[in-house]
């Protein structure tokens, strides 16, 4: 009986580790790169980011908005290989641009980027976008950019992408999203409201497929 009993009890124990092994498998090759479906805080967010400073090529088809700072890898990444791609289709590229607040009073950001955050806040200005993004984060120097710094307004804005960011992080975290960058909202076929820190190339079929847009063959 004690044979049967430990014979039983060991494939329980295997049954209940190849079960937890499959539940990892799964969230690790895929759950994970799922987007979030947003059910709680619909319209807050939806007016926090319509009103904040995004600028957009002004396209037709579904909105998606992409929260990032200028130096973010993972960013940079989503722009030069998706946004391609999405514009074609018609979807409007919505980006807004904040800087990092400092951190131990370090500054986490520059004064050419301050400069033109500010700025694309005040004027959403693509083009601007564009010639920013045309450059590495270093190299810029915001030519023509009136400086944030020393200017109160123009500071002020700069602080209304840390408050969007204040705003945003407990509304995502209530749907069960951890806010970061880029964090990605749209809207489904369906109308519902998904989003995603999208950092790994692994999530950006599935935002694109939400989209409508069509596989490359």
């Amino acid at each position: 009986m004690r044979k049967f009993l430990g014979w039983v009890a060991g494939i329980a124990i295997t049954g209940v580790v190849l079960a937890g092994l499959t539940v990892f498998g799964l969230w690790w090759f895929d759950w994970r790169y799922r987007p979030q479906t947003i059910t709680r805080h619909q319209d807050e967010i939806a007016q926090a980011l319509d009103r904040s400073g995004w600028v957009s090529p002004h396209l037709t088809g579904p909105k998606l908005y992409m929260l990032s700072f200028r130096a973010c890898p993972e960013c940079i990444r989503y722009e030069t290989e998706q946004f391609p791609k999405l514009q074609a289709a018609g979807v409007d590229t919505r980006v807004i641009l904040v800087t990092l607040p400092d951190k131990n009073g370090q500054s986490l950001s520059t004064a050419p980027e301050r400069a033109t955050v500010a700025e694309l806040w005040i004027n959403r200005s693509w083009r601007l976008f564009q010639q920013w993004t045309s450059v590495t984060p270093a190299a810029w120097t915001a030519p023509g950019v009136p400086p944030a710094d020393g200017d109160a307004a123009r500071t002020a804005v700069v602080q209304a992408g840390h408050s969007l960011v204040d705003t945003l992080t407990p509304l995502l975290r209530d749907n069960g999203l951890q806010l970061g960058y880029p964090t990605l909202v749209w809207w489904t076929r369906d109308s519902e409201m998904h989003a995603c820190v999208c950092a790994s190339p692994q999530s950006y079929e599935r935002v694109a497929k939400e989209l409508g847009v069509t596989p490359a063959r």
